[in-house]
């Protein structure tokens, strides 16, 4: 959780929301780092995770993160939650919760959904102060 607390501060740097998310591989060497990147590419699909996911697959040369965990220092949204279902991802692992847009328990539990044909087991909690304290900062910034 410590580097993607230090992605995070990098988005921040950036004018990004500050979220920064990790990927470790089953025998927990690191695989990707991101940071969101929004606003910077124009992308309103790139999340740190889905940055991270895309970097892990392209370092392991396939589409399926088997037996990896994501670390992330926000509550995945909807669409990362599905990404990461998607990349068979085995945990994920994140900091603070995000009442907004949280897809993994806040607004919603896709993770959890009926009818999967794959589970992403999923911790709460790592690195939630920093992680909180530093997007109350960003917004605090913006208005």
């Amino acid at each position: 959780m410590r580097i993607a607390l230090e992605e995070a501060h990098l988005a921040f740097h950036e004018d990004e929301v500050p979220v920064g998310a990790v990927i470790v591989g089953p025998e927990g060497n690191l695989l990707a780092r991101a940071h969101n990147r929004t606003r910077s590419d124009c992308d309103p699909t790139a999340h740190a995770e889905v940055i991270a996911i895309r970097r892990a697959a392209r370092a392991l040369g396939y589409q399926r993160l088997v037996g990896c965990t994501l670390y992330s220092t926000l509550e995945p949204c909807f669409l990362c939650a599905g990404a990461l279902i998607h990349a068979r991802l085995a945990r994920v692992v994140f900091g603070a919760r995000d009442p907004k847009f949280g897809g993994v328990v806040s607004l919603g539990r896709l993770l959890d959904a009926d009818g999967l044909n794959h589970r992403v087991l999923h911790e709460e909690g790592l690195g939630a102060e920093q992680a909180g304290r530093l997007l109350r900062d960003f917004f605090r910034s913006k208005r």
